[in-house]
């Protein structure tokens, strides 16, 4: 599982929170490049994604895990109507979040067996 996330705190405590729940966690990771590099050199079963890496609201690391078919979360402070039509069956968990939100909604995304739809 990939963690995507710049804020410290918050990747720290999800990547945490993944781990003692059973996942294997790779990063977090807080820049688009970085992230991009992992996906190359790393098998991913499903990844949580933040819409802005600090340089505002990005969809190139969904375009390759959508076209790749790597189911994925968004975490995110930008409302639904910010993200394009492309992700409307992608999940979408609103900041400020809690750990247990992030764990339940990875798991479930884990348990359908196949990439989220969209």
């Amino acid at each position: 599982m990939l963690v995507v996330e710049d804020d410290f705190y918050l990747a720290s405590d999800a990547a945490r929170a993944l781990r003692d729940a059973g996942a294997v966690v790779c990063g977090p990771y807080g820049d688009e490049h970085a992230a991009l590099e992992a996906l190359e050199e790393v098998g991913i079963s499903a990844v949580l994604l933040d819409i802005d890496l600090g340089l505002g609201a990005s969809f190139v690391i969904a375009k390759v895990l959508k076209k790749r078919e790597i189911p994925f979360v968004f975490i995110t402070g930008y409302d639904q109507d910010v993200i394009p039509d492309d992700y409307d069956g992608i999940p979408r968990l609103q900041k400020p979040i809690r750990l247990h939100q992030i764990v339940s909604s990875m798991a479930e995304l884990l348990a359908r067996g196949k990439p989220a739809s969209g």
